[in-house]
């Protein structure tokens, strides 16, 4: 399976999401999934599967529970795909940042902003 199409799922990226907190227990994975996807424990327990399998995820026992946690390699591959595409939103975001900067110096100069009081009229 290609690496967009692992990630292309919701439920798949948003165990990822939980992962890349730190390790989590199946349970725990499952209790959240399943309350904010509605989807039963065999479900979820699937989508770990093809996060697995596909080299997204690591699991190790510790007693009875099974452990999960990411596996950054699959991620980095996508990392490198995306750093061609990179140059269409870098310019927009240093765009961004220069406009964010000159709106602050301009508030800074016309001591206008959202902690300035402004005077009544009377």
């Amino acid at each position: 399976m290609h690496a967009f199409d692992v990630l292309g799922d919701p439920v798949r990226r948003r165990i990822l999401e939980l992962l890349a907190d730190g390790e989590r227990s199946s349970g725990a994975i499952t209790a959240v999934i399943r309350e904010e996807f509605e989807i039963s424990q065999s479900a979820v327990s699937q989508h770990l599967r093809v996060l697995r399998d596909n080299g997204f995820a690591t699991v190790r026992a510790e007693g009875t529970h099974r452990l999960y946690s990411v596996d950054a390699a699959p991620l980095q591959e996508v990392d490198m795909w995306l750093e061609r595409f990179r140059r269409f939103w870098h310019r927009h975001l240093d765009a961004l940042a220069t406009e964010l900067v000159r709106g602050r110096r301009e508030r800074r100069s016309t001591g206008s902003g959202p902690n300035t009081k402004k005077s009544e009229d009377p």
